[in-house]
């Protein structure tokens, strides 16, 4: 925390505010702005393709803002220019320079492309983003006319992982960073949660972005194409996971290949991991995400926990949001799916949040910065404000499975007691009722009731509450199950189930209903075998009650009077993530279809073996 934030928390109502509609892309870019293109040297003689857009305005010094990206720095051509510049218009209307990089090895970039680039900085000769970014700013307040000398760095997503690399041991011109929606670690990141594949983002990402480019290119291949509109069909019928090479693509994607010869965590995926290296962080930090981000939930949480903890005496601050994937940064934020949050969130973010951060630290603006924690809060969207992140003032209480799928805020006191389901990998469990060849942005808020008619699939809630209750922070879960097989998946949804006479909102689509609702609020998938090490993963004893510990990650949210908390728990969750065989195979990615079996789970809720939710519970905040 930061001695300049403010000394309470405090609400501001999601409906309260009266934010500018943001102009679109203005022709006057080309008038205030002069292009260039140039090839930045690295330290080891790489040069790295910049795009330079600096405003013409001679009068005043200039920030510059700084994004390095995998995905192209696109248009190519001094005299071709993007639509926008910087994370929204406000910034060129404000004068900043911007700088756009294609990172070592993409697109017009010279060097080998490698995901996720271990950090070996700190080795003789060795090179890596942080080094990159190092001598790219070294370069640009050298080089851009009327920089003021203070740059800022911001980017979505992989661009996020490069913004949150890019701020170990700094340039000291490096003054503010955002990174948004960062990737920190793909074995719970992106591709993998707590080691379960997450089958068709990995898949259709890296058909695409995966292929080799030998030689400097501005253009890149188009997306995979799938022969039908039915993911649940496509990866049922890929079989294992292993038949992807053999019919699609054909040892020409190497970081698939690579990703499937080491299902365990080890030191191929732990040196892609960015936590460990947070350290000697000197710029003001300001992590965002968004608390429905399907592809990087895990980063922005973690990234600003670690900040934290590693660099207690700079500013560093989290902002997460009702978004999906960059939603703030595009769209109105005002819903997701079949879910209002009840304003344009996204537009109060970028004016009042984003702007500012940067107005402060690069100009030295009496914009005031953001707080330590702006924090949306799902249920009765609003934003609230506080002190540290999870708030110091939430009591952690546990939430029980009972019998007749009941949940208890008493633990049980009869010793026996559990449910049970048949998983059949050749039947999976769908995540979602759309019919989609992709991870869908909406599953984070999708209705729950088509899960909850299958067989195997456990439910378990409360009756209708009395009075709101509002958990804040992660959620724990203390999970006791059993299997007939050696190896099994556990998925746990917490679940806000509306009453029958629920209102609908205007704009709802005209089939719809928020009747009896059951929106998903949070979920999370753990591959079983990985319940007591990431590294060593270890088969089930059958039929045994076996602990397995799963964390869900963090949530803001209230469930009103009259609504239902609601815990669901099942082992398939397809095509979202892969099947799990149930067999004991050594290396899961390489399993055979004959180990494909089905397997009877046992979820236990008894004295001894209780499973239970631990979630923080916020006393009413009276606004």
């Amino acid at each position: 925390m930061h001695p300049l934030l403010a000394a309470v928390a405090f609400l501001v109502p999601s409906a309260g505010f009266q934010a500018q509609t943001e102009q679109e892309p203005s022709a006057e870019l080309r008038q205030r702005y002069v292009k260039r293109e140039v090839m930045i040297p690295m330290r080891d003689g790489v040069r790295l393709f910049t795009s330079i857009y600096a405003p013409k305005d001679s009068a005043q010094q200039h920030p510059i803002l700084l994004c390095r990206t995998p995905y192209s720095v696109a248009p190519y051509g001094a005299d071709r220019f993007r639509e926008r510049l910087g994370p929204h218009d406000a910034f060129a209307l404000e004068g900043y320079a911007f700088a756009y990089q294609d990172v070592r090895g993409c697109y017009m970039s010279e060097g080998v492309f490698d995901n996720m680039r271990p950090t070996a900085h700190a080795l003789p000769g060795q090179v890596d983003e942080s080094t990159d970014t190092w001598d790219t700013i070294d370069w640009l307040v050298q080089n851009v006319p009327g920089n003021n000398g203070r740059v800022g760095m911001w980017g979505i997503s992989y661009p996020g992982f490069y913004a949150a690399a890019g701020m170990i041991d700094a340039h000291p011109a490096l003054k503010a960073v955002s990174p948004q929606a960062p990737i920190a670690d793909w074995f719970w990141d992106d591709f993998h949660h707590h080691g379960a594949l997450w089958l068709p983002h990995t898949f259709n990402f890296f058909a695409s972005f995966g292929r080799p480019r030998p030689q400097p290119v501005q253009e890149r291949g188009g997306r995979f194409r799938h022969g039908t509109p039915d993911g649940y069909e496509f990866f049922l019928d890929l079989g294992p996971l292993r038949n992807a090479d053999e019919r699609h693509f054909h040892g020409e994607i190497a970081f698939w290949t690579e990703a499937l010869r080491h299902p365990n965590y080890d030191a191929f995926w732990q040196s892609r991991n960015l936590l460990p290296h947070l350290n000697k962080v000197a710029p003001a930090v300001m992590t965002v995400g968004g608390w429905f981000d399907a592809e990087d939930l895990y980063g922005p949480l973690k990234i600003y926990r670690e900040v934290e903890q590693r660099n207690p005496d700079i500013f560093n601050v989290l902002v997460m949001g009702p978004w999906s994937h960059g939603g703030w940064a595009r769209g109105d934020g005002d819903r997701l799916g079949n879910v209002s949050f009840g304003a344009k969130n996204s537009l109060w973010y970028r004016e009042q949040v984003e702007l500012p951060f940067f107005e402060h630290f690069l100009k030295d603006a009496p914009a005031k910065p953001p707080a330590e924690a702006t924090v949306f809060e799902t249920g009765v969207n609003r934003w609230r404000m506080f002190l540290q992140w999870p708030p110091a003032e939430a009591a952690e209480k546990a939430l029980y499975l009972a019998a007749e799928g009941g949940l208890s805020w008493t633990a049980p006191a009869d010793s026996g007691g559990f449910d049970q389901y048949i998983s059949d990998p050749a039947r999976p469990v769908p995540f979602t009722e759309d019919i989609s060849t992709g991870m869908t942005r909406e599953y984070m808020t999708d209705d729950q009731r088509f899960a909850a008619r299958r067989p195997d699939v456990l439910v378990y809630q409360t009756g209708p509450l009395t009075e709101s209750l509002t958990l804040a922070g992660p959620i724990q879960c203390d999970l006791w199950v059993s299997t007939s097989a050696a190896d099994a998946d556990f998925v746990v949804k917490l679940i806000d189930v509306f009453p029958p006479d629920a209102p609908d909102w205007d704009g709802m689509e005209s089939d719809q209903s928020m009747g009896s609702y059951q929106m998903l609020v949070r979920s999370e998938a753990i591959r079983g075998r990985f319940r007591n090490s990431y590294e060593k993963p270890e088969p089930f004893p059958s039929n045994q009650p076996t602990y397995v510990d799963l964390e869900l990650l963090d949530v803001l949210h209230t469930f009103q009077p009259g609504h239902r908390l609601m815990v669901q728990i099942q082992s398939t969750w397809f095509p979202l993530m892969d099947r799990n065989p149930h067999k004991w195979v050594d290396n899961i990615n390489f399993a055979d279809e004959a180990d494909f079996i089905p397997a009877t789970i046992r979820v236990y809720r008894g004295a001894q073996h209780a499973t239970r939710l631990r979630v923080g519970v916020l006393p009413p905040s009276g606004g």
